[in-house]
């Protein structure tokens, strides 16, 4: 934890907070943090800035809290993931707020198990504990937005066209096709389909409703290796 994350609930007044919980442990048994101790602090949605214990006991830790500083800003990315099985949805959401990305679509394939759809991981409670745990890696505080489109073709024809008016929009798929561009400036939206690709009705589909398609060579990537081999290869 190289930020430690608060929300308005634990704020005791405008410059003191309480810890409890998940938070309260990793002072205690990975920082092993002491009364007197100052601490990267940020509150979800807002400023960082340094807090100093005042005193920590078993089942919470008071902090006086100076805020000064604005969170790293976002890249210029919309990212729009077929749902992954449960386990790997856990780490891309981890990594989604630690690299940045500002706003995240997961989306229904062919090829993706019906039964992921009902997986514990999509409570909104259980993804904002995974986005937290992002943010405080990269000491970050903006929470990236989630949404979630359990039918492919109604977000192709009707909202994906809308969502990237204006913007350059990039579909990586296996293929002969050119290569995913570097160094990209202007907001991206950037398409990952599941381990093999999308099935060829899919392509189509996103290529007709504006988005480019892209290679990233021959070699078939698991998707969380894909999505940061693209924001690298990106940003």
């Amino acid at each position: 934890m190289n930020l430690l994350l608060f929300c308005n609930d634990d704020r005791l007044d405008a410059n003191k907070i309480v810890i409890q919980g998940r938070r309260l442990e990793h002072l205690q048994k990975v920082h092993r943090a002491h009364a007197g101790d100052t601490l990267r602090v940020g509150e979800i949605g807002g400023l960082t800035g340094e807090g100093k214990l005042l005193n920590i006991t078993a089942d919470r830790a008071t902090l006086a809290i100076s805020l000064q500083h604005s969170p790293p800003e976002k890249l210029p990315l919309r990212l729009i993931v077929a749902l992954p099985r449960p386990k790997m949805l856990r780490r891309i959401l981890r990594t989604v707020a630690e690299i940045g990305v500002a706003e995240l679509h997961l989306i229904n394939s062919y090829r993706v198990e019906k039964s992921y759809w009902q997986s514990p991981v999509l409570n909104s409670e259980t993804m904002r504990e995974l986005l937290l745990q992002g943010l405080e890696q990269s000491r970050d505080t903006i929470l990236p937005l989630v949404h979630c489109h359990p039918r492919f073709k109604p977000f192709v024809e009707d909202t994906l066209p809308a969502l990237i008016t204006g913007e350059r929009a990039l579909l990586a798929h296996p293929g002969n096709t050119p290569p995913c561009p570097r160094h990209i400036e202007k907001q991206t939206s950037l398409i990952v389909g599941p381990e093999g690709g999308f099935i060829p009705y899919e392509v189509t589909s996103l290529s007709n409703a504006g988005c480019e398609v892209v290679s990233l060579g021959p070699r078939i990537l698991r998707v969380e290796n894909a999505i940061n081999y693209l924001i690298g290869r990106l940003f």
